[in-house]
């Protein structure tokens, strides 16, 4: 059975709780362990909705499906190859991304993130499912031509970490099979991406793996799967969602 977590604001104060239909039903605690519910339950329509965990870090994976790297013509990957979306990135639920002064394409990505549940270091593929809290929804947007505009120097940080540039929610869910999920886009309107998470190149348990043989994840770390065909430009004024079935749908303002 899955349970949709959610962070959002009541008046000034922060709170945890999960949605039940168009209700959240308040806790207190640690969403991660702890968490007890209250008698409060508030209209989701009263209150608003924040990035549902606060990661130290949020992992993206690049090439890590077969569609997206067929169609380039991509060599296979021997191991997960990935960057780190810088934190004043990060954005809420229904926040605006914003252009950069630098001006660019700017691209959407709609991803699966893994949320993590507990410290996560040097795991083996048996037990990696067991460090996984969760899922979400999340859009990583890109600056594409300050890529390789250095032919020296490929900038992955620099065109994937501009301020808003990773909006994840609404919620983190707990207890669903990823290899059933599929990933909608929706720019203004019309679909552009719809992709199975059943055609990654590594799974979510080799990702956690892997990744945690190098550096330890940490509780809210979120790891994002990587994206498949259809990722487009946006224009100022566009309307993106990523919207994947047993989630929910993360809406997003480019302004």
């Amino acid at each position: 059975m899955s349970t949709r977590w959610v962070r959002f604001k009541e008046g000034s104060t922060i709170r945890i709780g999960t949605l039940e239909g168009e209700q959240v039903r308040i806790f207190e605690g640690n969403m991660f362990g702890g968490a007890v519910p209250t008698d409060r339950v508030m209209p989701l329509a009263d209150v608003e909705l924040l990035m549902p965990v606060l990661p130290t870090k949020i992992i993206a994976l690049w090439n890590n499906f077969h569609a997206l790297g067929e169609k380039l013509k991509l060599p296979i990957p021997a191991e997960p190859l990935y960057l780190i979306k810088a934190p004043n990135s990060y954005l809420d639920p229904n926040g605006s991304i914003r252009q950069p002064a630098c001006g660019g394409k700017v691209v959407f990505e709609g991803e699966l993130g893994i949320v993590i549940g507990k410290t996560c270091r040097q795991v083996t593929e048996r037990h990696a499912l067991e460090h996984v809290f969760g899922y979400t929804c999340a859009n990583d947007v890109t600056v594409a031509d300050i890529l390789n505009r250095d032919a020296s120097f490929a900038q992955w940080v620099r065109a994937k970490g501009f301020d808003t540039f990773c909006p994840f929610g609404p919620a983190v869910v707990t207890g669903l099979d990823p290899a059933q999920l599929v990933v909608r886009t929706i720019l203004n309107g019309e679909v552009r991406q719809d992709y199975p998470i059943s055609d990654m190149r590594f799974s979510v348990a080799q990702l956690v793996s892997l990744i945690s043989q190098d550096m330890t994840l940490y509780a809210g770390d979120i790891v994002l799967c990587g994206t498949s065909v259809g990722v487009g430009a946006m224009k100022p004024g566009s309307t993106i969602e990523v919207e994947i079935a047993g989630i929910g749908k993360l809406c997003n303002r480019f302004e």
